[in-house]
């Protein structure tokens, strides 16, 4: 080691700098990963409580437009055809 240059020192020193805020980046990165999956998985949560709702709610829509139009249609076939 201590035929080592001053040059060769600074320059592992600077890889070693470099390494560091490399692994710096990547740890920020993979934090804003997790925290955004994190989120995501909150907001699926939420989603799959609400599935059971909004399908009674479409099926209760779909008897609804389904009365509606049974009543046109009595409608027309009362005027018309009696």
């Amino acid at each position: 080691m201590s035929d080592m240059t001053f040059k060769q020192a600074k320059e592992i020193v600077e890889r070693l700098e470099l390494a560091e805020l490399s692994l710096r980046n990547s740890f920020d990165s993979m934090d804003h990963a997790r925290r955004s999956l994190d989120d995501s998985v909150i907001q699926q949560k939420k989603v799959l409580k609400q599935l059971p709702e909004k399908d009674k709610k479409i099926s209760i829509l779909y008897l609804i437009i389904m009365l509606n139009i049974g009543f046109i249609a009595g409608l027309f076939v009362g005027k018309y055809l009696l």
